[in-house]
């Protein structure tokens, strides 16, 4: 599976969820089973480089004030969430993590407290390929080998959250007391 048909098929999906990413995942999951097994199989192996270019420090900061903290399983549903916002906004976010300030649904979680997770986005390769074949998705042959998160912050840090994520911490973090 190329990277044009792994996004247009979260795209595909993505038209028929209403905006809810575990609706997302559920269609993924869906349009994935009709496909050759194979294919399936390449979208697991895309997601798996999606998700390996996205573990950055700053993404994780940026998850972390989202949602008012991030463990690593959450940093990684975070993740699965933000596939479900399609190719755009999730190669804007890690580019410029920062970027996620300027969507509505964001802004408006810094008033409501909404988190954003879709753990279902990241099993959607599995699920489809036990619902067409039967069977398991075959092991990846390669181990995944996670980048070196050496420029590592204290997500706590409200001064450093300013300097690094200007605008996610004009909405997530408390003014400094005067």
């Amino acid at each position: 599976m190329r990277t044009d048909e792994f996004w247009q098929l979260i795209d595909e999906a993505r038209a028929g969820a209403g905006g809810e990413a575990d609706a997302v995942a559920a269609r993924v999951v869906a349009l994935l089973a009709e496909r050759d097994p194979a294919d399936i199989a390449g979208y697991a192996e895309h997601q798996r480089r999606v998700l390996v270019a996205s573990y950055q420090v700053d993404l994780w900061g940026a998850a972390y004030l989202i949602n008012g903290g991030a463990s690593d399983d959450g940093f990684e549903h975070f993740r699965g969430w933000l596939m479900t916002q399609g190719r755009a906004v999730f190669a804007r976010a890690v580019g410029d993590p920062d970027s996620l300030a300027e969507l509505p649904r964001v802004r408006a979680a810094a008033l409501s407290g909404e988190e954003f997770e879709c753990p279902d986005m990241l099993t959607v390769a599995w699920a489809a390929y036990r619902k067409a074949t039967a069977t398991e998705l075959p092991a990846e042959r390669d181990a995944v080998v996670q980048p070196d998160l050496n420029d590592f912050w204290d997500f706590d840090d409200e001064e450093e959250a300013r300097r690094r994520l200007p605008k996610l911490a004009a909405l997530f973090v408390e003014p400094p007391q005067e």
